[in-house]
């Protein structure tokens, strides 16, 4: 969850918490999300810190304001997300990988079948 120690901002924690729930089904489109308040009292945090968490979504167009109402999933905010993290997040997360599989003279063949080892691992451990 939302981890005042962490070194991101607590509202871009808040934030990819809120994307995390939009990919994980719990808002779908058009539905309407916490507000700050309700964040603000869930988090135990200061509403300002929620409000730009959400200010963030809404300006990647995955949240939407209704003047009176509050903020709303987008059409499509999912698919937003997911093309979003995979181009920024797993391929900077790949790139560290191979930087520090190349340190450690570890051959692309060898990366590979470490990394379907652990997807099959993940695989068994759900069923």
């Amino acid at each position: 969850m939302i981890n005042a120690d962490h070194t991101k901002p607590i509202y871009i924690q808040i934030s990819e918490w809120l994307e995390n729930e939009i990919i994980g089904g719990r808002f779908k489109n058009d539905e309407k999300v916490f507000s700050q308040y309700q964040l603000a009292d869930m988090f135990n945090i200061n509403p300002a810190t929620a409000a730009k968490g959400l200010n963030i979504l809404a300006d990647e167009q995955i949240l939407y304001k209704k003047r009176g109402l509050g903020m709303f999933v987008a059409r499509g905010a999912k698919e937003k997300i997911i093309a979003k993290r995979k181009n920024e997040t797993l391929k900077g997360l790949i790139h560290e990988l191979v930087l520090e599989a190349e340190r450690l003279q570890v051959s692309e063949q060898e990366l590979i079948d470490m990394i379907k080892n652990v997807q099959a691992e993940r695989r068994s451990g759900e069923q």
